[in-house]
Protein backbone atom coordinates (compact mmCIF):
# COMPACT_ATOMS: atom_id res chain seq x y z
CA UNK A 1 0.00 0.00 0.00
CA UNK A 2 1.57 3.33 -0.97
CA UNK A 3 2.59 5.20 1.78
CA UNK A 4 -0.41 8.69 2.22
CA UNK A 5 0.98 11.63 1.14
CA UNK A 6 -0.11 15.59 1.66
CA UNK A 7 -1.05 18.23 -0.89
CA UNK A 8 2.46 19.91 -0.56
CA UNK A 9 4.49 16.59 -0.98
CA UNK A 10 1.86 16.03 -3.84
CA UNK A 11 2.97 19.24 -5.28
CA UNK A 12 6.70 18.73 -5.19
CA UNK A 13 6.58 15.31 -6.72
CA UNK A 14 4.40 16.75 -9.54
CA UNK A 15 6.70 19.17 -9.98
CA UNK A 16 9.89 17.24 -10.12
CA UNK A 17 8.23 14.97 -12.89
CA UNK A 18 7.37 17.63 -15.03
CA UNK A 19 11.17 18.90 -15.06
CA UNK A 20 10.66 21.26 -12.54
CA UNK A 21 13.65 20.47 -10.33
CA UNK A 22 15.32 23.75 -8.68
CA UNK A 23 13.35 25.82 -6.61
CA UNK A 24 14.22 29.09 -5.41
CA UNK A 25 12.95 29.97 -2.17
CA UNK A 26 12.31 32.26 0.82
CA UNK A 27 9.75 30.74 2.67
CA UNK A 28 7.61 31.83 5.62
CA UNK A 29 5.03 29.87 8.20
CA UNK A 30 2.29 29.44 5.57
CA UNK A 31 4.77 27.23 3.44
CA UNK A 32 6.60 25.17 5.65
CA UNK A 33 4.71 21.88 4.76
CA UNK A 34 6.14 22.27 1.38
CA UNK A 35 9.36 23.24 2.97
CA UNK A 36 8.68 19.82 4.63
CA UNK A 37 8.30 17.97 1.37
CA UNK A 38 11.29 18.96 0.04
CA UNK A 39 12.97 16.90 2.49
CA UNK A 40 10.98 14.14 1.70
CA UNK A 41 10.80 14.17 -2.09
CA UNK A 42 14.59 13.42 -3.28
CA UNK A 43 14.76 15.38 -6.70
CA UNK A 44 14.72 18.87 -5.76
CA UNK A 45 17.21 21.11 -5.38
CA UNK A 46 16.46 24.22 -3.27
CA UNK A 47 18.45 27.72 -3.29
CA UNK A 48 17.79 30.32 -0.04
CA UNK A 49 17.44 33.98 -1.22
CA UNK A 50 17.30 36.52 1.32
CA UNK A 51 14.94 38.56 -0.26
CA UNK A 52 12.42 37.93 -2.74
CA UNK A 53 13.40 39.88 -5.94
CA UNK A 54 16.85 37.68 -5.93
CA UNK A 55 14.72 34.43 -5.68
CA UNK A 56 12.47 36.23 -8.57
CA UNK A 57 15.31 37.35 -10.31
CA UNK A 58 17.13 33.80 -10.26
CA UNK A 59 14.60 32.16 -11.84
CA UNK A 60 14.57 34.83 -14.56
CA UNK A 61 18.41 33.90 -15.05
CA UNK A 62 18.00 30.30 -14.49
CA UNK A 63 15.57 30.27 -17.57
CA UNK A 64 17.33 32.33 -19.97
CA UNK A 65 20.22 29.90 -19.82
CA UNK A 66 18.30 26.25 -20.02
CA UNK A 67 14.95 27.14 -21.73
CA UNK A 68 12.57 25.39 -18.63
CA UNK A 69 11.08 27.10 -15.64
CA UNK A 70 12.43 26.67 -12.20
CA UNK A 71 9.58 27.35 -9.72
CA UNK A 72 9.81 29.81 -6.65
CA UNK A 73 8.45 29.66 -3.29
CA UNK A 74 7.21 33.17 -1.71
CA UNK A 75 5.20 33.78 1.46
CA UNK A 76 2.14 35.27 1.35
CA UNK A 77 1.33 38.57 -0.51
CA UNK A 78 3.79 40.47 0.78
CA UNK A 79 6.54 37.85 -0.09
CA UNK A 80 5.70 38.20 -3.81
CA UNK A 81 4.76 41.77 -4.11
CA UNK A 82 8.54 41.79 -3.28
CA UNK A 83 9.32 39.94 -5.65
CA UNK A 84 7.26 41.72 -8.69
CA UNK A 85 10.44 43.86 -10.06
CA UNK A 86 11.89 40.87 -11.30
CA UNK A 87 9.07 39.31 -12.13
CA UNK A 88 8.75 42.40 -14.55
CA UNK A 89 12.01 41.63 -16.06
CA UNK A 90 11.43 37.92 -16.72
CA UNK A 91 7.55 38.44 -18.28
CA UNK A 92 9.50 41.21 -20.63
CA UNK A 93 11.96 38.64 -21.09
CA UNK A 94 9.34 35.98 -21.70
CA UNK A 95 11.02 33.67 -19.07
CA UNK A 96 8.79 30.86 -17.81
CA UNK A 97 8.80 30.52 -14.25
CA UNK A 98 6.84 28.37 -11.86
CA UNK A 99 5.28 30.37 -8.97
CA UNK A 100 4.58 29.08 -5.43
CA UNK A 101 2.96 31.65 -2.98
CA UNK A 102 1.44 30.28 -0.04
CA UNK A 103 -1.72 31.45 1.66
CA UNK A 104 -3.44 31.63 4.87
CA UNK A 105 -6.09 28.34 5.08
CA UNK A 106 -8.87 28.88 3.97
CA UNK A 107 -10.89 29.15 6.96
CA UNK A 108 -8.17 31.90 8.84
CA UNK A 109 -8.40 33.98 5.23
CA UNK A 110 -12.33 35.57 6.62
CA UNK A 111 -10.62 36.67 9.99
CA UNK A 112 -8.15 39.20 8.01
CA UNK A 113 -5.01 38.39 9.90
CA UNK A 114 -2.07 40.84 9.77
CA UNK A 115 -0.83 39.11 6.84
CA UNK A 116 -4.08 38.73 4.77
CA UNK A 117 -4.13 40.47 1.55
CA UNK A 118 -5.58 39.92 -2.18
CA UNK A 119 -2.84 37.60 -3.48
CA UNK A 120 -4.24 36.93 -6.75
CA UNK A 121 -4.59 40.67 -7.16
CA UNK A 122 -0.74 41.12 -6.64
CA UNK A 123 0.01 38.12 -8.75
CA UNK A 124 -2.02 39.04 -11.82
CA UNK A 125 -0.05 42.04 -14.04
CA UNK A 126 3.36 40.43 -13.46
CA UNK A 127 1.46 36.58 -14.42
CA UNK A 128 0.34 35.36 -17.28
CA UNK A 129 -1.02 32.00 -15.59
CA UNK A 130 -2.70 32.53 -11.39
CA UNK A 131 -4.81 29.86 -9.81
CA UNK A 132 -5.74 29.54 -5.95
CA UNK A 133 -5.90 25.74 -5.06
CA UNK A 134 -9.04 24.95 -3.51
CA UNK A 135 -7.89 21.80 -1.90
CA UNK A 136 -5.53 19.36 -1.37
CA UNK A 137 -7.02 16.96 -3.59
CA UNK A 138 -6.10 19.25 -6.66
CA UNK A 139 -3.18 20.90 -5.89
CA UNK A 140 -0.84 17.78 -7.98
CA UNK A 141 -3.10 18.99 -11.26
CA UNK A 142 -2.90 22.36 -10.45
CA UNK A 143 0.81 22.16 -10.58
CA UNK A 144 0.71 20.28 -14.08
CA UNK A 145 -1.09 23.14 -14.77
CA UNK A 146 0.98 25.76 -13.83
CA UNK A 147 4.00 23.64 -15.41
CA UNK A 148 2.26 23.25 -18.96
CA UNK A 149 1.29 27.46 -18.44
CA UNK A 150 5.49 28.41 -17.92
CA UNK A 151 6.56 26.20 -20.54
CA UNK A 152 4.28 27.87 -23.14
CA UNK A 153 5.93 29.91 -26.14
CA UNK A 154 7.72 32.10 -25.69
CA UNK A 155 7.70 31.36 -22.07
CA UNK A 156 5.21 32.76 -19.39
CA UNK A 157 5.04 33.33 -15.67
CA UNK A 158 2.62 31.34 -13.88
CA UNK A 159 1.62 31.65 -10.33
CA UNK A 160 0.23 29.11 -7.97
CA UNK A 161 -1.33 30.11 -4.70
CA UNK A 162 -1.68 27.21 -2.11
CA UNK A 163 -3.61 27.63 1.07
CA UNK A 164 -1.75 26.24 4.05
CA UNK A 165 -4.81 24.11 4.67
CA UNK A 166 -4.51 22.55 0.83
CA UNK A 167 -0.94 22.05 1.85
CA UNK A 168 -1.40 19.58 4.73
CA UNK A 169 -4.41 18.01 3.86
CA UNK A 170 -4.19 14.53 2.13
CA UNK A 171 -3.78 14.40 -1.33
CA UNK A 172 -3.56 10.99 -3.52
CA UNK A 173 -0.83 10.73 -6.31
CA UNK A 174 0.78 13.13 -8.79
CA UNK A 175 -0.58 15.11 -11.80
CA UNK A 176 1.25 14.49 -15.37
CA UNK A 177 2.43 17.20 -17.17
CA UNK A 178 1.50 17.40 -20.83
CA UNK A 179 4.91 18.20 -23.56
CA UNK A 180 4.86 21.86 -24.86
CA UNK A 181 3.45 21.65 -28.18
CA UNK A 182 5.80 22.43 -31.39
CA UNK A 183 6.52 25.88 -32.11
CA UNK A 184 4.20 26.53 -35.57
CA UNK A 185 6.17 27.82 -38.63
CA UNK A 186 5.21 30.68 -40.32
CA UNK A 187 3.44 31.56 -43.30
CA UNK A 188 4.78 31.19 -46.39
CA UNK A 189 3.66 34.87 -47.02
CA UNK A 190 5.54 35.90 -44.73
CA UNK A 191 8.52 34.24 -46.26
CA UNK A 192 7.71 36.30 -49.57
CA UNK A 193 7.18 39.76 -47.86
CA UNK A 194 10.23 39.43 -46.01
CA UNK A 195 12.21 38.45 -48.94
CA UNK A 196 10.39 40.71 -51.48
CA UNK A 197 11.47 43.78 -48.94
CA UNK A 198 14.82 42.39 -48.96
CA UNK A 199 15.07 42.28 -52.53
CA UNK A 200 13.39 45.91 -53.12
CA UNK A 201 16.84 47.57 -53.51
CA UNK A 202 15.61 50.22 -50.86
CA UNK A 203 17.90 49.74 -47.43
CA UNK A 204 17.04 47.05 -45.16
CA UNK A 205 17.68 45.60 -41.67
CA UNK A 206 16.81 42.37 -40.23
CA UNK A 207 15.83 43.36 -36.65
CA UNK A 208 16.36 40.19 -34.58
CA UNK A 209 15.45 39.34 -31.00
CA UNK A 210 14.02 36.61 -27.93
CA UNK A 211 16.12 33.17 -29.40
CA UNK A 212 17.07 34.02 -32.68
CA UNK A 213 19.78 35.40 -31.19
CA UNK A 214 21.59 32.16 -30.92
CA UNK A 215 24.37 30.82 -33.21
CA UNK A 216 22.35 28.95 -35.64
CA UNK A 217 19.74 31.31 -36.50
CA UNK A 218 22.44 34.51 -36.59
CA UNK A 219 24.03 32.22 -38.91
CA UNK A 220 21.69 31.76 -41.08
CA UNK A 221 21.12 35.98 -40.33
CA UNK A 222 24.67 36.05 -41.54
CA UNK A 223 23.64 34.40 -44.78
CA UNK A 224 20.88 36.40 -45.74
CA UNK A 225 22.43 39.45 -45.18
CA UNK A 226 25.80 38.13 -47.74
CA UNK A 227 23.23 37.45 -50.33
CA UNK A 228 21.08 40.80 -50.14
CA UNK A 229 23.24 42.95 -48.57
CA UNK A 230 20.96 44.06 -45.74
CA UNK A 231 21.65 44.63 -42.33
CA UNK A 232 21.72 42.77 -38.92
CA UNK A 233 20.31 44.33 -35.53
CA UNK A 234 19.38 43.70 -32.15
CA UNK A 235 16.95 45.14 -29.40
CA UNK A 236 18.88 47.93 -27.23
CA UNK A 237 18.79 45.39 -24.86
CA UNK A 238 18.33 41.09 -25.23
CA UNK A 239 17.28 38.03 -23.28
CA UNK A 240 20.02 36.28 -24.49
CA UNK A 241 22.90 36.95 -27.42
CA UNK A 242 25.70 34.24 -28.57
CA UNK A 243 28.45 36.09 -29.58
CA UNK A 244 32.06 36.59 -29.87
CA UNK A 245 35.02 35.53 -32.37
CA UNK A 246 33.00 33.13 -35.03
CA UNK A 247 29.79 34.09 -34.76
CA UNK A 248 27.75 36.48 -36.68
CA UNK A 249 28.72 39.80 -35.26
CA UNK A 250 25.30 42.30 -34.16
CA UNK A 251 24.87 45.38 -33.71
CA UNK A 252 22.28 46.69 -30.68
CA UNK A 253 19.77 49.47 -31.46
CA UNK A 254 21.87 52.45 -29.12
CA UNK A 255 19.23 53.68 -25.57
CA UNK A 256 20.33 56.88 -26.56
CA UNK A 257 17.36 58.30 -28.70
CA UNK A 258 19.67 60.75 -30.66
CA UNK A 259 21.78 57.88 -31.58
CA UNK A 260 19.38 55.34 -32.63
CA UNK A 261 17.55 57.50 -34.86
CA UNK A 262 21.06 57.69 -36.33
CA UNK A 263 21.07 54.05 -36.32
CA UNK A 264 17.40 53.33 -37.56
CA UNK A 265 17.91 55.93 -40.56
CA UNK A 266 20.93 53.78 -41.72
CA UNK A 267 18.85 50.50 -41.14
CA UNK A 268 15.82 51.54 -43.39
CA UNK A 269 12.87 48.91 -43.90
CA UNK A 270 12.80 46.55 -41.34
CA UNK A 271 12.71 42.67 -41.52
CA UNK A 272 10.82 41.73 -37.71
CA UNK A 273 12.49 38.40 -36.49
CA UNK A 274 10.97 38.30 -32.56
CA UNK A 275 10.88 41.74 -32.75
CA UNK A 276 8.47 44.47 -32.92
CA UNK A 277 9.30 48.02 -34.13
CA UNK A 278 11.40 49.59 -32.10
CA UNK A 279 10.26 52.44 -29.49
CA UNK A 280 12.34 54.85 -26.79
CA UNK A 281 12.92 53.67 -23.70
CA UNK A 282 11.26 56.65 -22.34
CA UNK A 283 9.56 59.95 -23.77
CA UNK A 284 11.29 63.02 -24.11
CA UNK A 285 10.21 66.21 -25.05
CA UNK A 286 10.14 67.21 -28.60
CA UNK A 287 11.71 63.67 -29.11
CA UNK A 288 9.58 60.78 -31.12
CA UNK A 289 8.51 57.35 -29.38
CA UNK A 290 8.70 55.47 -32.63
CA UNK A 291 12.17 55.09 -33.59
CA UNK A 292 11.68 53.63 -37.01
CA UNK A 293 12.91 56.10 -39.76
CA UNK A 294 10.63 58.37 -42.02
CA UNK A 295 8.31 56.52 -44.37
CA UNK A 296 10.58 53.42 -43.52
CA UNK A 297 8.01 50.22 -43.62
CA UNK A 298 8.29 46.76 -41.56
CA UNK A 299 7.14 43.31 -41.97
CA UNK A 300 7.02 40.81 -39.86
CA UNK A 301 9.12 37.48 -40.60
CA UNK A 302 8.37 35.98 -37.13
CA UNK A 303 6.98 36.08 -33.77
CA UNK A 304 8.38 35.02 -30.39
CA UNK A 305 5.80 32.17 -29.95
CA UNK A 306 7.01 30.45 -33.68
CA UNK A 307 9.94 28.96 -34.89
CA UNK A 308 12.07 31.77 -35.70
CA UNK A 309 14.85 29.53 -36.64
CA UNK A 310 13.19 27.61 -39.25
CA UNK A 311 11.47 30.65 -40.47
CA UNK A 312 15.12 32.74 -41.12
CA UNK A 313 16.01 29.10 -42.97
CA UNK A 314 12.91 29.09 -45.12
CA UNK A 315 14.11 33.02 -45.57
CA UNK A 316 17.27 32.44 -46.71
CA UNK A 317 16.02 29.18 -49.02
CA UNK A 318 13.86 31.86 -50.80
CA UNK A 319 16.31 34.05 -51.37
CA UNK A 320 19.23 31.71 -52.31
CA UNK A 321 21.45 31.99 -49.71
CA UNK A 322 21.21 28.79 -47.50
CA UNK A 323 24.79 27.85 -49.07
CA UNK A 324 25.88 31.19 -49.05
CA UNK A 325 28.87 31.85 -46.86
CA UNK A 326 27.45 34.39 -43.98
CA UNK A 327 28.82 38.10 -43.29
CA UNK A 328 29.74 39.50 -40.46
CA UNK A 329 31.85 37.09 -38.86
CA UNK A 330 33.62 38.49 -35.37
CA UNK A 331 37.04 37.78 -36.01
CA UNK A 332 39.40 36.63 -32.88
CA UNK A 333 40.73 39.94 -31.44
CA UNK A 334 42.18 40.41 -27.74
CA UNK A 335 42.61 44.24 -27.31
CA UNK A 336 45.72 45.80 -25.70
CA UNK A 337 45.49 46.60 -21.90
CA UNK A 338 45.27 49.57 -21.35
CA UNK A 339 47.19 51.43 -18.53
CA UNK A 340 46.34 54.04 -15.88
CA UNK A 341 42.87 55.54 -14.73
CA UNK A 342 39.41 53.86 -15.39
CA UNK A 343 36.87 54.98 -18.07
CA UNK A 344 34.36 53.05 -19.64
CA UNK A 345 36.34 52.89 -22.30
CA UNK A 346 39.33 50.98 -20.70
CA UNK A 347 36.96 48.70 -18.96
CA UNK A 348 35.55 47.62 -22.25
CA UNK A 349 38.87 46.44 -23.41
CA UNK A 350 39.89 44.84 -20.16
CA UNK A 351 37.18 42.65 -21.27
CA UNK A 352 37.65 42.13 -24.40
CA UNK A 353 41.15 41.33 -22.96
CA UNK A 354 39.97 38.79 -20.81
CA UNK A 355 36.77 38.01 -20.76
CA UNK A 356 36.96 33.64 -20.59
CA UNK A 357 35.53 31.30 -23.40
CA UNK A 358 32.11 30.25 -23.02
CA UNK A 359 31.35 32.83 -20.15
CA UNK A 360 28.00 34.41 -19.39
CA UNK A 361 27.93 37.94 -19.25
CA UNK A 362 25.02 39.09 -17.40
CA UNK A 363 24.67 42.84 -18.07
CA UNK A 364 23.59 45.99 -15.90
CA UNK A 365 25.74 48.24 -16.02
CA UNK A 366 23.13 51.20 -17.61
CA UNK A 367 25.62 54.01 -18.30
CA UNK A 368 29.17 52.86 -18.19
CA UNK A 369 28.56 50.12 -20.26
CA UNK A 370 26.77 51.25 -23.47
CA UNK A 371 30.10 51.33 -25.52
CA UNK A 372 31.12 47.58 -24.14
CA UNK A 373 30.49 45.63 -27.22
CA UNK A 374 32.90 46.57 -30.21
CA UNK A 375 35.78 45.60 -27.63
CA UNK A 376 34.27 42.37 -26.72
CA UNK A 377 33.23 41.23 -30.18
CA UNK A 378 36.21 39.20 -30.72
CA UNK A 379 36.57 37.79 -27.73
CA UNK A 380 36.09 34.14 -27.49
CA UNK A 381 32.18 32.85 -27.77
CA UNK A 382 30.31 33.62 -24.63
CA UNK A 383 26.60 34.73 -23.84
CA UNK A 384 25.64 37.98 -23.23
CA UNK A 385 22.33 38.72 -21.33
CA UNK A 386 20.66 42.64 -21.06
CA UNK A 387 17.89 43.72 -19.04
CA UNK A 388 14.76 43.24 -20.71
CA UNK A 389 12.30 45.07 -18.34
CA UNK A 390 14.30 48.47 -16.97
CA UNK A 391 13.35 47.51 -14.14
CA UNK A 392 16.76 47.70 -11.63
CA UNK A 393 18.69 45.24 -9.40
CA UNK A 394 18.05 42.19 -11.95
CA UNK A 395 21.87 41.21 -12.74
CA UNK A 396 22.98 39.66 -9.44
CA UNK A 397 19.82 37.41 -8.71
CA UNK A 398 19.87 36.35 -12.31
CA UNK A 399 23.68 35.93 -12.50
CA UNK A 400 22.57 33.79 -9.30
CA UNK A 401 20.22 31.91 -11.67
CA UNK A 402 22.99 31.72 -14.76
CA UNK A 403 25.35 30.08 -12.05
CA UNK A 404 22.93 27.29 -11.31
CA UNK A 405 21.97 26.65 -14.45
CA UNK A 406 25.21 26.03 -15.74
CA UNK A 407 28.21 25.17 -13.10
CA UNK A 408 31.07 24.70 -15.45
CA UNK A 409 30.56 27.77 -16.74
CA UNK A 410 32.20 31.24 -15.55
CA UNK A 411 29.25 34.02 -14.91
CA UNK A 412 30.31 37.85 -15.11
CA UNK A 413 28.34 40.24 -13.48
CA UNK A 414 28.93 44.14 -15.02
CA UNK A 415 26.57 46.41 -12.49
CA UNK A 416 26.41 49.90 -11.76
CA UNK A 417 26.92 50.45 -7.88
CA UNK A 418 22.98 52.08 -7.50
CA UNK A 419 21.67 48.99 -9.12
CA UNK A 420 23.69 46.73 -7.28
CA UNK A 421 22.32 48.15 -4.03
CA UNK A 422 18.42 47.04 -4.69
CA UNK A 423 19.48 42.94 -4.34
CA UNK A 424 22.92 42.82 -2.57
CA UNK A 425 21.24 39.97 -0.52
CA UNK A 426 22.26 38.15 -3.59
CA UNK A 427 26.01 38.18 -2.77
CA UNK A 428 25.28 36.18 -0.08
CA UNK A 429 23.22 33.43 -1.65
CA UNK A 430 26.42 33.17 -4.16
CA UNK A 431 28.22 32.85 -1.01
CA UNK A 432 26.24 29.95 0.19
CA UNK A 433 26.53 28.26 -2.97
CA UNK A 434 30.15 28.82 -3.61
CA UNK A 435 28.71 29.93 -7.65
CA UNK A 436 31.76 30.90 -10.06
CA UNK A 437 30.67 34.28 -10.52
CA UNK A 438 33.01 37.33 -10.80
CA UNK A 439 30.62 40.51 -9.90
CA UNK A 440 32.07 44.46 -11.14
CA UNK A 441 30.87 46.76 -9.58
CA UNK A 442 31.22 49.88 -11.23
CA UNK A 443 31.44 52.44 -8.68
CA UNK A 444 30.73 56.13 -9.59
CA UNK A 445 28.45 56.84 -6.60
CA UNK A 446 26.05 58.41 -8.28
CA UNK A 447 22.56 57.55 -10.41
CA UNK A 448 24.43 58.33 -13.24
CA UNK A 449 22.02 57.51 -15.80
CA UNK A 450 19.60 59.80 -14.04
CA UNK A 451 21.81 62.72 -14.74
CA UNK A 452 21.66 62.52 -18.38
CA UNK A 453 17.94 61.95 -17.95
CA UNK A 454 17.47 65.03 -16.39
CA UNK A 455 19.08 66.93 -19.40
CA UNK A 456 17.09 64.78 -21.84
CA UNK A 457 13.77 66.02 -20.32
CA UNK A 458 14.47 69.58 -20.64
CA UNK A 459 15.97 70.08 -17.48
CA UNK A 460 19.46 72.62 -18.31
CA UNK A 461 20.41 73.76 -14.89
CA UNK A 462 19.53 71.50 -11.68
CA UNK A 463 19.83 72.86 -8.51
CA UNK A 464 21.73 71.33 -5.45
CA UNK A 465 18.40 69.52 -4.35
CA UNK A 466 18.14 68.09 -7.60
CA UNK A 467 21.39 66.72 -8.00
CA UNK A 468 21.42 65.55 -4.18
CA UNK A 469 18.98 62.86 -5.19
CA UNK A 470 20.76 61.68 -7.93
CA UNK A 471 24.00 61.34 -5.58
CA UNK A 472 24.39 58.08 -3.51
CA UNK A 473 27.56 59.41 -2.16
CA UNK A 474 27.71 60.46 1.87
CA UNK A 475 28.87 58.32 3.09
CA UNK A 476 30.46 56.48 0.19
CA UNK A 477 28.85 52.67 -0.63
CA UNK A 478 31.86 50.33 0.33
CA UNK A 479 31.30 47.90 -1.64
CA UNK A 480 34.40 45.21 -0.20
CA UNK A 481 33.22 45.54 3.62
CA UNK A 482 30.19 44.61 1.90
CA UNK A 483 31.00 41.41 0.27
CA UNK A 484 33.18 40.35 2.40
CA UNK A 485 30.23 40.71 5.00
CA UNK A 486 28.55 38.24 3.06
CA UNK A 487 31.54 35.76 2.73
CA UNK A 488 32.56 36.94 -0.88
CA UNK A 489 36.10 38.03 -1.66
CA UNK A 490 36.51 40.73 -2.82
CA UNK A 491 38.67 43.62 -3.71
CA UNK A 492 39.11 47.46 -5.36
CA UNK A 493 40.49 48.66 -8.60
CA UNK A 494 41.31 52.28 -9.12
CA UNK A 495 43.62 51.90 -12.30
CA UNK A 496 43.20 49.49 -15.42
CA UNK A 497 46.27 47.62 -13.82
CA UNK A 498 44.42 46.77 -11.02
CA UNK A 499 41.60 45.64 -12.52
CA UNK A 500 43.26 43.42 -15.30
CA UNK A 501 44.88 41.98 -12.12
CA UNK A 502 41.67 41.50 -10.32
CA UNK A 503 40.05 40.66 -12.57
CA UNK A 504 42.22 37.47 -13.40
CA UNK A 505 42.15 36.76 -9.84
CA UNK A 506 38.24 36.65 -9.63
CA UNK A 507 37.73 34.14 -12.89
CA UNK A 508 40.62 31.67 -11.66
CA UNK A 509 39.11 31.85 -8.25
CA UNK A 510 36.61 29.60 -8.94
CA UNK A 511 33.87 31.26 -6.41
CA UNK A 512 32.36 34.30 -5.73
CA UNK A 513 33.88 37.23 -6.46
CA UNK A 514 33.66 41.19 -6.72
CA UNK A 515 35.85 43.98 -7.54
CA UNK A 516 35.02 47.55 -6.84
CA UNK A 517 35.49 49.48 -9.89
CA UNK A 518 36.56 53.16 -9.30
CA UNK A 519 35.03 55.27 -12.45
Amino acid sequence: MAEPMNGAESLVRTLIAGGVNVCFTNPGTSEMHFVAALDKVPGMRCVLGLFEGVVTGAADGYYRMLGKPASTLLHLGPGLANGLANLHNAKKANSGIVNIVGEHATYHIAHDAPLTSDIEGVARPMSHWVKTSPNSTTIAADGALAIEAARAAPGQIATLILPADTAWGPAHGVAETRSPSALPKVSADAVKAAAAMLRSGEKATLLMGGTCLRHRALELAGRIAAKTGCGILTEGANTRLERGAGRVQVDRIPYVVDQALKVLQAAGNLVLVGSREPVAFFAYPDKPSLLMAKGAKSTKLAGLDEDMEAALEALAIELGAINTPPARIAAPRRPALPKGPITPAAIASILGAKLPENAIVVDESVTTGREFFPETAGAPPHDWINNRGGSIGYAMPVAVGAAIACPDRKVVALIGDGSAMYTVQALWTMARERQDITILIFANGTYNILRGELTNVGVRNPGPRAVDMLSIGRPDLDWVSMAKGMGVAASRADTCEQLAKALDAGLASGGPNLIQVTV
